[in-house]
């Protein structure tokens, strides 16, 4: 009876490991798509970039749960599920949009350059940091969010020098001792915060719909999102030190 177990117990742990290993698989999909982000970037179909980084973001926010539901951490202990996260989210997050942001015309020209090369290298740094999140799953500082920022620059298309002191403020708060709210780790306020992150989603979607011409309404209500989601930890903190 044991022997016959055996076999069938092997093959369901070899079927469990398969499955495991997929999820790792899927993750680095991610890297593809990347590519494919910065092929349409290269050729300055920027929206069709933004969908593609859109892909990006859609895997990166099933794969965790994925993960954990399949037990990939036991079952495949020697993949680094959390560098491979890193790796595509660096080139997703990070590298992909400093290209667009650098080459796109958005900022002044002379600055276009020393902006893009600072732009990757803070976020290498800032994914290579171990304390990037705080014990109540804030990020700490600017979180490289740059396919955002590159977002919310084609949408207000600002003048290259303001878009380009933007940019540079940015950088600096990768360094700086401020938290950004994790969209769904953070428990204060989630419902409030998953609710908006819903909205934001949809009015991107509006936005790319429309080549990032979506009217003054989308673009207020994405502004006062992105306003929620840099600035309401700070906002919190500041009410609260006044109480005190």
């Amino acid at each position: 009876m044991d022997q016959q177990t055996e076999p069938s117990q092997s093959k369901a742990s070899a079927g469990l490991r398969a499955a495991a290993f997929s999820v790792h698989v899927f993750t680095a999909l991610g890297a593809g798509v990347a590519l494919l982000a910065l092929m349409e970037a290269v050729r300055e179909h920027w929206t069709a970039m933004f969908w593609w980084l859109g892909v990006a973001l859609v895997i990166d926010g099933v794969d965790g749960p994925m993960a954990r539901r399949l037990d990939v951490e036991r079952l495949q202990p020697n993949w680094s599920g959390e560098v491979l996260d890193l790796v595509v989210d660096f080139v997703t997050y990070v590298f992909v949009p400093a290209y667009a942001i650098a080459t796109s015309g958005l900022l002044w020209p002379l600055a276009a350059p020393v902006l893009g090369v600072g732009i990757a290298a803070s976020g290498a740094l800032y994914f290579a940091n171990r304390r990037m999140k705080s014990d109540d799953n804030h990020f700490r500082g600017f979180p490289g969010l740059w396919n955002m920022a590159a977002f919310y620059l084609f949408l207000l298309h600002w003048p290259p020098v303001a878009s380009s002191l933007a940019v540079a403020v940015l950088v600096a708060l990768t360094f700086m001792p401020f938290h950004v709210i994790h969209p769904v780790r953070v428990a204060r306020l989630r419902w409030l915060t998953l609710s908006l992150i819903g909205a934001g989603i949809a009015l991107a979607v509006v936005t790319l719909l429309d080549d990032f011409e979506p009217g003054t309404a989308v673009t207020s209500a994405f502004c006062a999102i992105g306003l929620y989601v840099v600035g309401s930890d700070s906002a919190i903190r500041l009410v609260r030190s006044f109480k005190t």
